[in-house]
């Protein structure tokens, strides 16, 4: 496979992530943060974390389907949110959205809480790479 999860038995198991992605082959996909902007540029679910988080993972999605991957060719993202006490305090749903579109893979990923978005309705934005066409 052209991707592989790493994840040292000498660091703590890794929930929702994995610790590194080793990567062979493929064309890096730079993805530019995405928050939960429709097609008219509009946030979407106000004040919602979770459906704000599925319309940025299914524009992620779209980004990456568009170069000729499949968001499961994301290999890092970093997710930047306004609240990190709401973001814990949502990970099941979370996690359910994501495994709705990622299945059982988890790229490399950080989390930040950040003071402000450039919309002001936005909660989260998410920014990664992406391997297409990984050797297999």
């Amino acid at each position: 496979m052209g991707k592989d999860s790493i994840n040292p038995s000498t660091l703590a198991r890794p929930r929702g992530f994995s610790h590194g992605i080793l990567v062979t082959g493929g064309r890096l996909l730079f993805l530019s943060g995405q928050t939960a902007s429709d097609s008219e540029g509009r946030i979407v679910a106000p004040g919602d974390l979770v459906a704000q988080y599925e319309q940025v993972l299914r524009n992620l999605k779209a980004v990456v389907e568009t170069a000729g991957g499949k968001i499961q060719d994301i290999a890092k993202i970093n997710i930047f949110v306004r609240d990190r006490d709401d973001y814990l305090a949502h990970l099941k749903p979370l996690g359910v959205i994501h495994k709705s579109l990622f299945g059982d893979y988890y790229p490399a990923t950080a989390l930040f809480e950040i003071s402000r978005f450039f919309q002001d309705e936005a909660l989260i934005e998410i920014e990664g790479i992406a391997v297409i066409d990984a050797e297999e």
